[in-house]
């Protein structure tokens, strides 16, 4: 099957009551170990791509290559998108003409204007090319500089303007942040979320750094319009925590327990079961 737009999968997602997650990958085991688990639970997937994990393997068009070969050649039957994940102005530009699906101009850190501004060219570009975008409003928290943000509140009237210019799914903070959540964080703030939802007419919404949120709360904002959970920092702390496991238990030193096929396999396993385990949580197994 080949790479879709995430559009139909989110706009599917917010009428039947689940959200879609975007599991953010790393290399060819991670992207492997993601597609082999939702194939087998039949729930469509957003594959995320950082402009650092893209350089990381290579470039854009290496990760593109790579997730349609192997989309191909593993006969993955159910929805894929394949997303920028927080794009910058030239690295959206740079990710469409790659082939990735799907993408994502983050402009947040601009004067809101000038955000407006530069998504409306990317909305243009991605549109022309069949992908879907999504546009962010106000900065996600999460750690900068050592100093741990409890998570911005979205601007609604913000959030009202950039829906009205036609992206296919919005970020929002609205109390959420990246990584690890520390034991003080005050939790989603409902209030801005349903505020946001009334405002964007039915738009699909994204909550980032869905690490860590509790279940409860999680369902509760997919009720009230999340229809994209982003997952990264959970399933890096599973594959780390299983390999640690293997070498600590001396599994490399066996044979050949050395051979990174061998080495890395618990890490894969983790990565598998965290998968199923969110997309129970979201409710989008059978939904392919």
């Amino acid at each position: 099957m080949a790479l879709v737009s995430a559009k139909d999968m989110l706009v599917k997602a917010k009428t039947e009551g689940y959200a879609v997650a975007q599991f953010n990958i790393n290399n060819l085991e991670w992207t492997k170990a993601v597609l082999e688990a939702c194939e087998e639970a039949k729930s469509p997937v957003i594959l995320g791509v950082s402009e650092g994990a893209a350089k990381y393997m290579t470039g854009f068009k290496t990760v593109a290559d790579m997730v349609k070969a192997m989309v191909e050649s593993l006969n993955i039957t159910i929805p894929v998108a394949l997303h920028l994940d927080h794009g910058s102005y030239q690295g959206t530009q740079d990710a469409i003409k790659a082939g990735f699906s799907s993408v994502m101009f983050d402009g947040s850190h601009y004067p809101f204007e000038e955000n407006v501004a530069k998504s409306k060219e990317m909305i243009e570009l991605a549109h022309s090319k069949g992908l879907s975008i999504e546009c962010e409003v106000g900065s996600i928290g999460g750690e900068e500089d050592g100093v741990i943000g409890s998570g911005e509140l979205a601007d609604p009237r913000e959030c009202q303007a950039m829906a009205n210019l036609g992206i296919d799914f919005l970020a929002a903070g609205i109390g959420n942040i990246h990584g690890k959540y520390p034991e003080n964080w005050a939790g989603l703030s409902f209030e801005t979320l349903e505020e946001i939802s009334k405002v964007t007419n039915g738009l699909p919404l994204v909550l980032h750094g869905g690490t860590g949120i509790p279940a409860e709360q999680i369902k509760k904002a997919i009720s009230l319009g999340v229809s994209k959970i982003n997952v990264n920092t959970e399933l890096q702390l599973v594959f780390a925590e299983a390999t640690r496991k293997y070498i600590e238990d001396g599994k490399d030193l066996e044979g050949k327990g050395f051979d990174p096929r061998k080495l890395l396999a618990p890490g894969v396993a983790a990565i598998k079961a965290m998968v199923n385990e969110k997309i129970d949580i979201f409710g989008s197994r059978n939904k392919a």
